[in-house]
């Protein structure tokens, strides 16, 4: 390793990549050598404990070459914990965060650092067009206007956390001491001026996409409680509203019983459709609340991002 030489870290969150992670580390490598010959780099895979075999290859690829290194975690601590982690565990002069299954263009490397040597503390990407289903990629285009429009924080359309780091931004990470941190968030309220580069994301090269509506619901959850206060100030006043609309219709109703008893019969349909609208809206409400709980529950708690159950290649002093 040359002193002169700027050290760019490679961060490739994994987890049941098996047919992806040899030709990931393959493809950043070669990257790396052929178009930005000019660095030294390290790649760090962060394992959120796959069952397939991922973790095989990883140490295989690690035994061989000692430029690429490993955390593997002791659970799966979720899609947000392990790579915000592997962030923080990075000591290249920036790092460069992408997935392992080929969706984010290894070729956008050297516009990454392009940029960074402009003198952009983040460089972030943005998903212009998309390869996946296009009623997925419509829904993730109305989900990240709604959260713009609701939250305070400037939140980056389609950007999914692939992007540059400067060394700087990652003491800020550090220093956060967030439990549930949602980076796209973190980058959109703490970080510095960003540059932003456009890209079409591909399809997954092998494998499985392990988002499901769970997965997607969650990180929805997360981003919502953390950034929108809309949601309880949405059941603020739908409650305002409905007690005051309840209070006119109980008038009206005195009203037709005291000057109208034998031609006013409204029967019980209007008091059943009251009641179970009215629950439905309760219950959806006590929902809402509820994730708001959740999110204060696990930020008091502090528990520690991950655990480690291994790491490989670093140096004993890390």
């Amino acid at each position: 390793m040359n002193g002169n030489r700027k050290m760019i870290s490679i961060l490739i969150p994994c987890y049941n990549e098996v047919e992806n992670a040899q030709a990931i580390y393959e493809a950043v490598r070669d990257e790396m050598t052929n178009s930005c010959p000019q660095y030294d780099f390290d790649i760090i895979f962060i394992d959120n404990k796959s069952t397939d075999g991922t973790r095989d290859v990883i140490e295989k690829i690690c035994a061989e070459d000692k430029r690429v290194k490993a955390i593997f975690n002791l659970k799966n601590f979720g899609q947000f914990n392990s790579p915000y982690y592997g962030l923080t565990q990075a000591d290249g002069e920036c790092v460069i965060a992408m997935c392992a299954d080929f969706q984010d263009p290894v070729e956008l490397i050297p516009k990454l650092l392009a940029k960074w040597e402009e003198g952009y503390k983040i460089v972030v990407t943005k998903k212009t067009k998309s390869k996946e289903n296009p009623i997925l990629y419509f829904l993730r285009t109305c989900y990240y206007k709604t959260i713009r429009k609701m939250s305070e924080v400037d939140i980056i359309e389609h950007f999914t956390g692939f992007g540059l780091y400067d060394k700087s931004f990652l003491k800020t990470l550090r220093d956060l001491h967030d439990p549930t941190p949602f980076i796209r968030g973190v980058v959109a309220e703490l970080g510095p001026e960003r540059a932003e580069i456009e890209y079409e994301q591909q399809l997954r090269r092998a494998g499985k996409t392990h988002n499901n509506f769970f997965t997607l619901f969650d990180g929805a959850m997360l981003s919502f409680t953390s950034y929108t206060k809309i949601g309880m100030r949405i059941a603020e006043f739908f409650g305002f509203g409905v007690a005051f609309v309840s209070f006119l219709i109980g008038l009206f109703y005195l009203f037709g019983k005291l000057f109208f008893w034998d031609r006013f019969v409204a029967g019980y349909a209007p008091t059943m459709i009251a009641v179970f609208f009215m629950g439905g809206i309760q219950l959806a409400f006590l929902g809402f609340l509820g994730e708001y709980v959740m999110s204060i529950n696990t930020r008091v708690m502090n528990r520690p991002l991950v655990i480690e159950e291994k790491r490989i290649n670093f140096d004993e002093k890390e």
